[in-house]
């Protein structure tokens, strides 16, 4: 399983996603929230933020399945689905996963052919990593 690299402005999303929290960074001075993370508000340029839970709720707004798979660690899991799922709370804000059957699920546990783009998501935590599922 693939493990992500954090860096000083990511690091908070990945603590909160290892206690089963979703979360986005926000500028604290205007309110405009951000993903990635980074230092500057793009909005109003200040530099002061903080971590607003989010519902999780979105719809996949992309998706591929890799024919073959493209990480060899991965190979007796294909095909499996990548997603791109727009928050529903914050439109503007994409997050790449896995849509999965529950919480766990091997990336295979839902069928490629059930995925639409506009599909209904959740987000649900495995291992600290945020997955998805069908809502």
């Amino acid at each position: 399983m693939l493990t992500p690299v954090t860096d000083a402005d990511g690091a908070p999303f990945w603590e909160y996603a290892a206690r089963g929290e979703l979360r986005v960074q926000a500028c604290a001075d205007c309110g405009e929230p951000r993903f990635p993370p980074r230092p500057c508000c793009p909005r109003c340029r200040s530099f002061a933020s903080e971590w607003r839970p989010v519902p999780g709720r979105g719809r996949v707004w992309s998706y591929v399945v890799p024919h073959p798979p493209l990480l060899p660690g991965y190979a007796e899991q294909a095909p499996y689905n990548v997603v791109v799922v727009e928050l529903a709370e914050h439109p503007r804000i994409r997050l790449v996963g896995n849509v999965v059957a529950h919480a766990g699920a091997r990336l295979d546990s839902v069928d490629p052919g059930r995925l639409r783009i506009g599909a209904r998501v959740r987000a649900v935590f495995s291992g600290g990593l945020p997955q998805w599922v069908l809502a």
